[in-house]
């Protein structure tokens, strides 16, 4: 049943107070689910689900029947999170430093158009503070690329002030092809070995070339009401290839922030934000909420899906939210549902 057509902002206080209009006491809905239906009526998503994990359990809620909880998605951006964790894993195994040039992995591929590989460190990919172009501008995310063409289609133009945060999926994709010339493995490979396997996400995927999705899926749709189920993972590469399924990703986050992945150190590092001044660290970045609670996680945008993961410092909460469609019209919405989640309520 649609909600009353009033004002965001008293829909928002409504549901920050445990409450939605029509709805329960707080007490028999959660906050954040009261919240999921507007992403629909107010974010035209064709359905959106969420997943919370905590130490008590998890807890699953939806808008309808057109997302099912063990569905498989395209998580986008995401996979930023996974090839950051990998990059790391191998800096503690001191297989490579982070201080390293990129050319030294990648020997005169970062040439031309004021673009110069020697000058740029892997620290810099990792943190968007290259100044490479991003080459998904120029495709749209909608054009299948192998890494060395996305490379190079960066390339086609110089680049922005280095060293000043300017978010760009080349950089992750060229961390794609330097865990291959370390390991001698593709990202995917060595993503399965070191954190896929040993987390048992057994919905969780690189595709590489294969354009349909697991089973069970739905369907995902464009802003306009295209169905892009199928779709090249190309599209995007090591910047955004992955599938997984909300429970895959929760159990990720709480184990990556909960210190089962890497090190302290190396751990410490990846939520180091000072080289963005406090947007990004590695392959993640921070939220900070009205009630002061900062919560850590990756949006991931690609054609027909919308993921966007939060969770505490200690990795003991973790809420995973997705749509079937490209993004939430009323950008608002997002952390207005994450304050909901997050922030704790008056008795």
């Amino acid at each position: 049943m649609p909600l009353p057509r009033t004002p965001l902002a008293v829909l928002l206080a409504a549901v920050l107070l445990g409450l939605a209009p029509g709805s329960a006491p707080a007490s028999a809905t959660p906050p954040a689910d009261a919240a999921l239906p507007l992403l629909v009526t107010r974010g035209r998503a064709p359905a959106a689900a969420l997943l919370t994990r905590e130490e008590s359990g998890t807890r699953f809620a939806r808008t309808g029947p057109a997302i099912r909880r063990a569905d498989h998605f395209r998580a986008g951006s995401v996979t930023k999170t996974f090839i950051a964790t990998v990059v790391l894993q191998l800096a503690a195994e001191q297989r490579l430093s982070l201080s390293d040039t990129v050319d030294r992995h990648l020997p005169g591929l970062i040439r031309g158009h004021g673009n110069d590989g020697r000058k740029l460190t892997l620290r810099t990919l990792l943190t968007h503070t290259s100044g490479l172009y991003d080459f998904t501008t120029d495709t749209q995310g909608t054009v299948p690329l192998s890494p060395l063409q996305a490379v190079r289609t960066s390339l086609a133009h110089p680049p922005s002030e280095r060293g000043g945060f300017a978010y760009s999926n080349t950089n992750y994709v060229l961390l794609g092809m330097v865990i291959e010339q370390v390991t001698g493995r593709s990202y995917a490979a060595e993503a399965e070995r070191r954190i896929i396997t040993p987390l048992h996400l057994t919905g969780t995927s690189f595709p590489g070339a294969h354009t349909s999705l697991p089973s069970p899926h739905g369907r995902s749709y464009t802003a306009d009401g295209t169905d892009v189920t199928a779709l090249d993972p190309r599209v995007a590469g090591a910047a955004g290839e992955l599938v997984s399924t909300l429970a895959d990703l929760g159990r990720f986050y709480a184990a990556l922030l909960g210190g089962r992945l890497l090190p302290p150190a190396e751990l410490h590092e990846m939520l180091n934000t000072r080289a963005t001044q406090g947007r990004y660290g590695m392959g993640l970045y921070p939220l900070r909420l009205p009630c002061g609670t900062t919560v850590w996680g990756h949006n991931g945008r690609i054609a027909g899906s919308y993921v966007r993961t939060a969770a505490t410092a200690d990795g003991r909460r973790v809420l995973i939210l997705r749509v079937n469609t490209d993004g939430i019209a009323d950008r608002k919405l997002e952390p207005a549902l994450l304050a909901a989640e997050f922030c704790p309520r008056a008795p």
